[in-house]
């Protein structure tokens, strides 16, 4: 009871730091710049190559082309990825913000102001270069981003209750909104820039990152090159990171002085650049080529599988920038400790088994690109060396393994909060058809653009599932069931069907998920004849809109032309999410439907107007009375008098009328004394999935 007690109190200090907004906004800020850091990191594996001929070949290719397009896409992407992370992280901090109130779009341009002044934007071109703007740059983005972005919020609600509006005549809303954000943008560039110019007159230096290069030479300078001063090269590296910070630039006068070949101080045989590239730093730092491993193997997040696969091949050469930006592992604080401890762990491991001479020393260099094993082998010349990289990523592998579940613990946990709060709002609103869910431009919209996507996977991978209500005769028979879509989803469970149908509907892909539902329900027409009786009538759903669609009629022809329709008893009912409306081509098509051998039912049907124009026509069998009505038998007497209209028009043009939502032995007797003998509801049985959908 303890160590459970202590696990969700552990769980929980984790999710509450995760969503601290500054934490929030720098890992959705990173997760959305995903795509430039697929498209660069391709690009990036083929530069740096870690077989010569190669990269030579890639080089006189079509006389440098291939070199130069290849060039062109990783600088307009890494080369710029400071810019892109500063934007990114200050969009994701004014959106959960989200202060009406507040122009945040002046909260960006604040941040990127305050970016290009922090690197050094000036005409001296050994100050400020394209380098200023890459991956180097994070810790800067971080700081404008983030920094800029509340500095911008906060100035702008203290102004506001003060400010005068500015306008001039005839000005639009928008100019004068954006208008009125100059005084806290100007606060806060002049802010930065004098943190700028503090930083550079105080301690003489050119940059924060420069400064801080500075600091970390002196701190190696003591002390003489051993294992310690190894370790402490890995656990700072791995630390900056972390934090924002690009270790590996910070650190590289360090590397150069004291660990790579002929360097003034690497006096320590095992301590090589190749060492930490091949032992230490697999897959990029933090050893992330076992995070990758672990998160394919334990994750049952279907989103971090799917980035895993994605940089899958640039992790195999070194490169994880996708990996550390796209979980993120900067600011993740359920990644900080392996992040740490699996590196130091590698380092500890490595330094030992070349030391004792388990593994022979380094001998060969090896490209900083080359994948594990064969980089082991290289630079030792023995398979001792392959052997020692594959016990450090089995080890890290297991050392990562629970920090990935409970990052999938603390997903699921704000997930399933953000399900909740979807849900009201999505009740709140289902009847308001200009309302698109998918469109909205916020947190209910971020959540039904990912759900919506979800679904349309499950749909292509054939994964909807139905479940099945039996109906049956006053007398006890049962005379058919009704085949109900269900949509379980991998983390939520059976979605709400309505929200299914919206989602698809919006999603543009209503058309397919209803042929899949009509598949479904055929491929399981015998296990369902077997389960609920041989002689009954299968029933399924089709909104209004997709029956007398041409391609949905072109899917029935195909279906009815390899097993007619007529020979399995079926029943097409109609569900409304638009009114139907009946012309000649309405006509054609429901006529058609019949001719396949389909009975067709008209569902939820009341005494409107629009319900009552269906009957026009006689095209349809049978009439589900609308749930309502039924619910309302045993305490409106208005209820029992339409129900009979109904059951007496009925009788009047030969059609079948069938009663939903029958919960009551009353119900069933008072429908019974009106006329309607055939049912369906929870007085019978639920819908039911079978055996083998459960």
């Amino acid at each position: 009871m303890t160590s459970n007690a202590t696990a969700k109190e552990r769980d929980g200090v984790f999710t509450r730091l995760a969503n601290v907004t500054a934490l929030r906004a720098v890992r959705d800020g990173l997760v959305n710049i995903i795509p430039i850091l697929i498209i660069g990191a391709f690009p990036l594996v083929l530069l740096y190559f870690p077989i010569e001929s190669v990269r030579e070949a890639i080089g006189s290719f079509a006389g440098g082309s291939l070199k130069t397009l290849l060039e062109l896409m990783n600088n307009a992407t890494f080369g710029l990825l400071g810019v892109y992370m500063t934007f990114s992280i200050s969009r994701s901090y004014m959106n959960l913000r989200a202060d009406p109130g507040i122009v945040r779009g002046g909260g960006i341009l604040a941040a990127m102001v305050s970016f290009f002044i922090l690197t050094g934007v000036s005409d001296d071109a050994e100050r400020f270069s394209m380098q200023n703007m890459r991956p180097q740059s994070m810790f800067l983005a971080l700081l404008a981003g983030l920094g800029a972005s509340a500095l911008y919020y906060y100035l702008s609600r203290a102004l506001r209750k003060r400010r005068q509006t500015l306008f001039s005549a005839g000005a639009d809303r928008a100019f004068t909104r954006m208008l009125s954000t100059f005084i806290p943008i100007g606060l806060t560039v002049i802010f930065f820039a004098l943190l700028d110019i503090a930083v550079i007159r105080i301690f003489d230096t050119e940059s924060v990152r420069t400064l801080l290069i500075d600091w970390f030479n002196t701190l190696f300078s003591y002390g003489e090159t051993g294992f310690f001063k190894g370790f402490l090269f890995v656990l700072f590296s791995s630390v900056l990171w972390f934090f924002g910070i690009h270790g590996s630039a910070v650190l590289e006068d360090v590397m150069q002085t004291y660990f790579a070949a002929g360097g003034p101080q690497a006096t320590d045989p095992v301590l090589r650049k190749e060492f930490f590239d091949c032992f230490v730093l697999m897959g990029g730092c933090g050893a992330t080529i076992c995070l990758l491993i672990a998160l394919l193997i334990f994750s049952r997040s279907r989103a971090r599988r799917t980035l895993s696969l994605t940089a899958a091949l640039p992790m195999v050469f070194n490169i994880n920038e996708l990996m550390v930006f796209g979980l993120p592992i900067i600011f993740n604080p359920i990644m900080l400790i392996p992040f740490l401890l699996v590196p130091l762990f590698c380092y500890t491991s490595s330094y030992l088994a070349i030391a004792t001479g388990i593994v022979p020393a380094i001998a060969n260099e090896a490209y900083w690109t080359t994948p594990i094993i064969l980089g082991g082998y290289t630079i030792t010349g023995s398979y001792a060396g392959a052997l020692l990289q594959l016990f450090n990523v089995i080890a890290g592998v297991l050392i990562y393994m629970p920090f990935v579940r409970l990052l999938d613990k603390s997903s699921e946990a704000e997930a399933k909060r953000q399900f909740t709060s979807f849900m009201d709002y999505f009740k709140a609103n289902e009847n308001d058809p200009t309302v698109r869910f998918t469109e909205l431009n916020n947190a209910a919209g971020v959540f039904a653009k990912s759900l919506c996507a979800d679904l349309r996977h499950s749909v292509r991978k054939g994964e909807i599932v139905m479940a099945y209500q039996p109906q049956y005769a006053y007398d006890g028979r049962c005379i058919g069931t009704e085949a109900l879509l269900r949509y379980k989803h991998h983390l939520h469970g059976v979605l709400y069907p309505p929200l299914v149908i919206r989602l698809a509907e919006e999603g543009g892909f209503l058309l397919d998920l209803e042929e899949a539902a009509v598949e479904k329900v055929l491929s399981d027409r015998d296990d369902v004849l077997d389960k609920f009786g041989r002689d009954i009538e299968v029933s399924f759903n089709v909104t209004g809109t997709t029956v007398v669609s041409e391609p949905f009629l072109r899917f029935l022809r195909q279906l009815n032309a390899e097993r007619p329709f007529a020979e399995q008893k079926l029943c097409l009912e109609i569900t409304e999410q638009t009114v139907l409306t009946f012309n000649n081509e309405t006509r054609a098509a429901l006529a058609e439907l019949r001719e396949m051998g389909l009975t067709l039912a008209i569902d939820d049907f009341s005494m409107g107007q629009t319900s009552i124009n269906y009957l026009k026509d006689t095209v349809f069998d049978v009439i589900k009375l609308d749930g309502s009505l039924v619910k309302g038998l045993t305490t409106h007497q208005n209820c029992r008098e339409i129900i009979s209209s109904i059951v007496g028009l009925s009788a009047t043009l030969n059609l079948t009328v069938l009663a939903e939502f029958v919960e009551t032995e009353q119900e069933r007797e008072i429908l019974h004394e009106i006329g309607c003998d055939c049912y369906q509801g929870w007085l019978y049985s639920p819908a039911v999935f079978l055996d083998k959908d459960k």
